[in-house]
């Protein structure tokens, strides 16, 4: 039976032999920066994610702007008729 955790490309930890003697290294190039570096390449990193992303077309964010307006109308709509329900049955249980 396998186990659902983990990888199969990598090993456990368990299963790495004993003499291997590898280093971790500490911090890497992010240890060896200062504030102002560490926040220029947190900027770098937004920038380049940012240019990953797939924007809608004009056409599709008007489609979209205007079913979540529907939808919020539609349910707004729906708690003020559930709200005024209530309230009228609570008129009546309570006089």
């Amino acid at each position: 039976m396998t186990d659902a955790v983990g990888s199969i490309d990598m090993p456990d930890a368990e299963d790495e032999t004993p003499d291997s003697n590898k280093k971790t290294r500490k911090g890497g190039k992010r240890g060896k920066r200062g504030p102002l570096g560490r926040l220029a390449l947190f900027y770098r990193q937004i920038v380049a994610e940012l240019r990953k992303v797939v924007w809608p077309t004009r056409n599709q964010l008007t489609t979209y702007t205007t079913v979540v307006i529907i939808f919020v109308v539609i349910m707004i709509s729906l708690v003020t008729v559930i709200d005024y329900g209530f309230s009228e049955a609570v008129k009546y249980v309570f006089g």
